[in-house]
């Protein structure tokens, strides 16, 4: 089983583009907790840790929390994530919150890091690794970039819950229903879903999740790859009904410690590992970061040329700068994870795009990643196949809750005249609908939504938004429906 299917990671890709900065009030306020929080682990754990330069944040998103490396604490490193447009979108976060300095931003697969062995002081990762199914491969890649003695911190990763009758997926509070909230405020919901709070929108999304693993499992892994480690447990426990089964565990446990809530409520680890063998510093320019870098594609060292091109003169393998991002994601997998304007990709964040749309479609809206359009009773667009093979149709957008106030919202997808997927939603936010669609040259789609609604005095008539129509390969690993 690979660490992470292409279909997983090309629902990655879009989702962090989608939902990167797609509020970005919102956004800069959240990442800017999320740095507090982390910031004080670093903190607490800095004698462990050492030196952190250079360090690597693996599925950095916006890479707000490499920011916060660079600046707050003075290091040298690199942001990676599978997304290159949620670290373009980051850029915003220098200028928000006045920094003067910014990681190298890399486009990347933390399964197949394009560094070179031994290469780095720090690792770090935050709230990323439950979605690999194959944690190991991930640990190996980040032992391997890691110079002896160096550390791989880890943190904000669930811990499979005991007491659950893993009856559903739920969302995040603000798509929960009424009923779901109250039972939430109470402490009893997560007595009864399964998995983490939240879950249910990444795996709508098409993005499989690993929440598989209790404090035990965590600390085999760990042990596999590192030769010590240190630990902290955090278990929020939510309303009453948490609240005292917390105080339960504590009074079970031998030690009076989180260990057994942990285990009984789950919670989130951190996690700070160190490789064995002797710490040395390493020494690089922050002007020649390239010297630290490898080709993805054959493993050979890149250069950097005068243009702020990266290149590899083995297998010719290059990497421009483009918006500040350098993508050093295998050939194949770049290709397929950024098509870019092609024929078989409406992506409303390209110039462009509207060539490709009939009728039914209202103004472009948004910023950054999240660009959409709302969309009447009926909407059509044209797609054209550009690669042989069997061919699956993908639509991205979201339903709010004014839709939802009218009845049960429904969408149908028409290809060339045939029906292929009919679908309902029940709840708010993020969708994604996949269909197997009949061989063609040429795909005339049409997208039907209901029921309507309006805001007066606007006089349109709206049902869903939608941000991206492509067609994407029919084989094993796109089984959604």
């Amino acid at each position: 089983m690979p660490a992470q299917s292409l279909s997983t990671k090309r629902a990655e890709v879009e989702f962090h583009n989608f939902a990167s900065m797609g509020e970005p009030e919102r956004a800069v306020k959240v990442y800017a907790e999320e740095n507090e929080r982390r910031g004080d682990l670093i903190r607490q754990f800095a004698e462990f840790i050492g030196p952190l330069s250079p360090f690597l944040e693996i599925g950095a998103s916006a890479g707000h929390s490499s920011y916060m490396m660079s600046n707050e604490f003075g290091a040298f490193g690199f942001a990676l994530d599978l997304s290159a447009d949620a670290l373009r979108h980051g850029m915003v976060l220098q200028d928000a919150w006045k920094l003067e300095r910014a990681p190298v931003r890399i486009a990347g697969d933390a399964a197949n890091l394009p560094f070179r062995d031994h290469s780095l002081s720090l690792v770090l990762a935050f709230q990323m690794l439950s979605q690999f199914m194959d944690l190991d491969a991930v640990f190996r890649e980040v032992k391997r970039v890691l110079a002896p003695g160096g550390v791989f911190l880890f943190a904000e990763e669930p811990l499979k819950r005991m007491l659950t009758l893993g009856l559903y997926r739920v969302g995040y509070y603000d798509t929960m229903k009424p009923w779901e909230r109250k039972l939430y405020d109470w402490g009893l919901l997560g007595y009864l879903v399964r998995d983490v709070i939240g879950a249910r929108q990444e795996e709508a999304f098409g993005i499989r999740q690993n929440h598989t693993l209790g404090l035990r499992d965590w600390h085999s892994l760990v042990q596999r790859h590192f030769a010590e480690q240190q630990y902290r447990i955090f278990v929020r426990a939510q309303g009453w009904g948490e609240r005292l089964m917390y105080w339960l565990g504590r009074k079970i446990d031998r030690y009076g410690s989180d260990w057994v809530p942990a285990r009984l409520l789950g919670g989130t680890l951190a996690a700070v590992c160190r490789k064995e063998g002797r710490r040395l510093p390493i020494a690089v320019q922050v002007d020649q970061f390239e010297s630290l870098l490898r080709c993805p594609d054959c493993h050979a060292s890149l250069s950097r040329d005068a243009a702020d091109t990266l290149r590899c003169a083995q297998c010719r393998y290059e990497a421009p700068n483009e918006g500040g991002v350098y993508n050093l994601l295998p050939s194949k997998e770049r290709q397929e994870l950024y098509p870019g304007d092609r024929d078989d990709v409406i992506d409303f964040c390209l110039p462009g795009h509207e060539a490709r749309l009939g009728e039914g479609w209202y103004e472009l809206e948004g910023q950054f990643g999240n660009k959409y359009r709302w969309i009447g009773p009926r909407a059509t667009a044209v797609l054209k196949r550009v690669r042989q093979g069997p061919q699956r149709i993908r639509i991205r957008g979201h339903a709010n809750e004014r839709v939802f106030a009218q009845g049960p919202v429904r969408l149908e997808v028409r290809v060339n005249g045939s029906r292929v997927g009919s679908w309902p939603l029940h709840r708010t936010g993020l969708f994604l609908l996949e269909a197997d669609i009949p061989e063609a040259d040429q795909y005339q789609v049409e997208i039907l939504a209901s029921p309507t609604w309006q805001a007066p005095p606007d006089r349109r008539v709206f049902t869903v938004n939608l941000s991206n129509l492509r067609l994407v390969p029919r084989d094993p690993e796109n089984t959604r429906s």
